[in-house]
Order: structure tokens, then C-alpha cells, then sequence
């Protein structure tokens, strides 16, 4: 992702899309972040015992884990950024 400032060259690759931060737009902003970053919550499953969520920053659940460290070892497995959500 390539941003987009005054008076930058705006010569971005090809695979790269420009936007202003300043003027995201709602589809822009649910995308940002998707590939590098995922939210790991504390859960209750349907037994009523805890867990832990994994989601990606685009809200799709990901994975189910047992405790906030196994959780945390399977986002950076994949090269994500973990983010706890409280």
C-alpha cells in the first residue's frame, strides 16, 4: 500500500494503491491492515469454557485457540502482527 502525499512522486508499483489517509473511504479503511495484522479476543465457547479468537483485521474469524500464548504463536506463524482486543 502506497500513500499517497502532496507532493510526492506518485510513482507507485503497479500492485500498489494510492490513497490519502486523510480520505479513506469505508471499503479502503476495512482493507487496511488485512494481510499484515489479526485481532485475537478472549471467548467463551458454546461449552461455556474460555478461548481465545483469532480474526483477521477484516473481521473473518480465522482460528479458535486454547490460551492467549498458542493464539499469539499462530498469528506470527503466518508473518501477521497480533492485536488483543479487550
Amino acid at each position: 500500500m502506497n500513500v499517497n502525499q502532496p507532493g510526492g512522486t506518485g510513482n507507485a508499483p503497479p500492485d500498489f494503491e494510492e490513497f490519502d489517509l486523510h480520505h479513506l473511504s469505508v471499503g479502503q479503511l476495512a482493507r487496511l491492515g488485512v494481510a499484515e495484522l489479526a485481532y485475537i479476543k478472549k471467548v467463551r465457547t458454546q461449552d461455556g469454557s474460555a478461548a481465545f479468537a483469532i480474526h483477521g483485521a477484516d473481521g473473518t474469524p480465522m482460528a479458535l485457540a486454547p490460551d492467549l500464548d498458542v493464539a499469539a504463536a499462530a498469528v506470527r506463524q503466518h508473518d501477521m502482527v497480533p492485536a488483543l482486543v479487550h
